[in-house]
């Protein structure tokens, strides 16, 4: 099936997405009311969805590269009838400033964070481009960790954040969650196993280091993600 154009004005009838991206929607468990950050927005797919799962009080969609921005505000133009406009905010912050921005804001924080993108590697052969990626891996934990500790900021006691990225990389999935959790006494993993329980039979999960999260791992037949999630709690401080 055929991705939509673009056209001002006009709503699309469906949007294109990889069923694995739906998990972390899901995990977050949003409820009517509620204030919502979508620390790393774009392209707005995670966005769309969180707003077919309930009614949200606020959700701001944060995006920091100009030309992702683009794109998302073509997306939320796209999808999002009248009516809802006026609950979503959009903005260009560097996500690791966001907690400082707006801090103990929300009720619940999706960092859907930049990451390495396995899937893609499949349909590229620009060795040129492979060996920038390379390099740029090495980088992406050290990202990944202030974007979340940012979200930890920004996220109200009691709040839910959600953690995902689309790559095997254990040193971008369960390293990074490891570190939030031993350095950051106020957060707590959420156990997902009912989670998997649930999806099993459309999923293909990694068989261990799920106390840190899931990862669903593409194969024959369940050719979806890879997509890792986690999920965390913050708690009150006393």
């Amino acid at each position: 099936m055929p991705s939509e154009r673009h056209q001002i004005g006009s709503l699309k009838k469906y949007y294109l997405l990889n069923a694995a991206s739906l998990l972390p929607v899901l995990a977050l468990e949003l409820r009517d009311g509620e204030k919502v950050l979508d620390l790393c927005a774009a392209p707005g797919g995670k966005s769309v969805a969180l707003l077919q799962c309930a009614s949200p009080g606020y959700l701001h969609c944060n995006e920091y590269d100009c030309l992702r921005l683009k794109w998302l505000r073509q997306t939320l133009e796209s999808f999002i009838p009248q009516p809802l406009v006026n609950v979503i905010k959009v903005s260009e912050l560097d996500g690791r400033e966001m907690g400082d921005a707006q801090p103990e804001t929300f009720d619940k924080v999706l960092v859907d964070a930049p990451c390495s993108n396995d899937r893609s590697w499949l349909f590229s052969s620009d060795s040129q481009k492979a060996a920038s990626r390379i390099s740029q891996r090495r980088k992406l934990p050290v990202l990944q960790k202030e974007l979340l500790r940012s979200a930890i900021k920004a996220l109200r006691p009691g709040g839910l954040l959600v953690y995902s990225t689309c790559t095997l990389s254990k040193a971008e999935n369960q390293d990074v969650v490891r570190d939030i959790l031993n350095s950051c006494s106020n957060i707590m993993p959420v156990d997902m196993k009912e989670m998997a329980m649930t999806c099993s039979q459309d999923f293909t999960f990694a068989p261990t280091g799920q106390e840190c999260g899931l990862l669903v791992i593409p194969e024959k037949g369940k050719a979806w993600g890879p997509m890792y999630v986690a999920k965390l709690k913050k708690s009150w401080t006393i």
